[in-house]
């Protein structure tokens, strides 16, 4: 157990911070979902825009690596391009 007052803060905020986190990683997944499960090209070209802000927001802050949001992106664009 932590002893000084600044590892006990330390603690707390990373336990904040991990809630954080864990809630704005699966409303990005859930919305992944939701958008892969689209079958109009038109609805899906409008939600794609907020699910990769998401996605880069993650990216940013260091919650998803850079290279995991870019590939995520790709997949994406490419998932709603070939909606017919």
């Amino acid at each position: 157990m932590a002893n000084h007052q600044s590892s006990k803060k330390r603690i707390r905020q990373e336990a904040k911070r991990r809630l954080l986190n864990r809630y704005y990683k699966k409303t990005t997944r859930t919305s992944m979902k939701k958008l892969r499960s689209m079958t109009d090209k038109t609805e899906a070209e409008s939600f794609l825009p907020k699910v990769i802000s998401m996605i880069d927001r993650l990216a940013k802050k260091n919650t998803w690596h850079k290279n995991k949001a870019s590939n995520l992106k790709s997949g994406l664009m490419t998932f709603v391009s070939h909606l017919k």
